[in-house]
């Protein structure tokens, strides 16, 4: 009964949320994408924190006069990062996104492999709007759907 519902939550509204789904392990980031696109969900996927950032716009804050910068900036309603990610962390994402002005809004999901309770807090803390273990499932996906609603 949940898949059939969340299969309306674009056609409903017409409201086609853009996802940038953040992952190094591209097993997994295919998993994320295909969850959140059987849910009508745009996806856009990077590798890393730095690829994200630049999808953003926040490679360079002191910067931010491109129209490219501020057009993806609207366009995405939801980043997900997994937590441990060669670089830069999904922690250390989540620090930069809440400090940009134009996407300090935007809900971030961290999901890990890894049930740390103190890694899970420092996230919430940061202003991460959910922390979620792998494997993502489709259920998970329903709940991140009502966030996005809220």
């Amino acid at each position: 009964m949940e898949a059939s519902s969340s299969l309306k939550w674009s056609s409903e509204n017409g409201f086609q949320p853009h996802v940038l789904a953040v992952d190094d392990n591209l097993v997994d980031r295919k998993l994320v994408e295909k969850l959140l696109k059987n849910s009508s969900c745009k996806v856009t996927t990077a590798e890393n924190g730095l690829s994200a950032l630049e999808f953003l716009g926040l490679l360079d804050e002191h910067n931010q006069h491109s129209n490219l910068e501020s057009s993806n900036r609207s366009k995405v309603n939801m980043i997900i990062t997994d937590y441990c990610m060669p670089g830069m962390t999904g922690y250390e994402l989540l620090k930069k996104i809440k400090r940009s002005s134009m996407l300090k809004e935007v809900p971030v999901v961290i999901v890990s492999s890894e049930n740390v309770p103190n890694r899970i807090n420092k996230c919430l803390e940061e202003g991460a709007e959910m922390f979620m273990l792998k494997p993502l499932k489709q259920s998970d996906v329903v709940k991140l759907k009502c966030q996005l609603m809220n």
